[in-house]
């Protein structure tokens, strides 16, 4: 098991929040960090806020690396618009966070492993890089020989979350389709993120 696997469950207590809204968060039990120093209160700068609110984004997409996670920022700046929103659709396209929300995996660590195993189809092309960016109309499928997995199965049952509207999903036939690009809106975050002030710590 890799590191960042492994490091999946602490992430929620270091950050103080029930990050994926999962009712096994150790969040629920230890309302505070990990560590001897857990549970002291630290009065939060300007910085430590941004820091805070990139650190929940890019924890929520599997913990993705600093390298990759600047790459969304730089892109989303390069794009016409409100650089936050366009931060949060170019993380909403990366092919794991599609078949996260399309509820073919339980969690963002397991949808990024369905994906790099090469269970995923993308307009009947298998893909398996993660990061891969979702185009609009795109279409989205679990291999056949795939669909009976025990993890697949149990994750498009789970009653934990809906998927949102700017995905169109058949989960008997467990395929689905990219329909438009999302808002900040639009996204079921179970906790408040706040990618303006991610902007803002990218900015300084």
């Amino acid at each position: 098991m890799t590191k960042r696997a492994e490091s999946k469950y602490k992430i929620n207590r270091r950050l103080g929040v029930n990050l994926w809204g999962r009712a096994k968060s150790p969040i629920a039990k230890r309302e505070y960090g990990p560590g001897q120093h857990g549970q002291r209160r630290k009065k939060a700068t300007d910085y430590g806020t941004q820091l805070m609110a990139k650190q929940k984004l890019k924890g929520y997409y599997g913990n993705i690396s600093e390298k990759q996670f600047r790459k969304y920022y730089e892109e989303a700046i390069r794009r016409r618009g409100d650089t936050s929103e366009k931060l949060i659709e170019l993380l909403e396209r990366r092919l794991d966070a599609v078949c996260y929300r399309m509820k073919f995996a339980i969690t963002p660590f397991a949808s990024r492993q369905l994906v790099n195993h090469g269970h995923i189809t993308v307009n009947g092309k298998r893909v398996n890089i993660p990061s891969y960016l979702v185009k609009d109309g795109d279409a989205i499928e679990v291999k056949e020989k795939s669909k009976q997995l025990a993890v697949v199965l149990d994750a498009s049952q789970s009653t934990e979350r809906d998927v949102p509207e700017y995905l169109e999903v058949d989960h008997r036939a467990m395929k689905g389709r990219f329909a438009r690009a999302p808002k900040l809106s639009d996204v079921p975050y179970p906790v408040q993120m706040e990618p303006n002030l991610v902007v803002e710590f990218y900015s300084r």
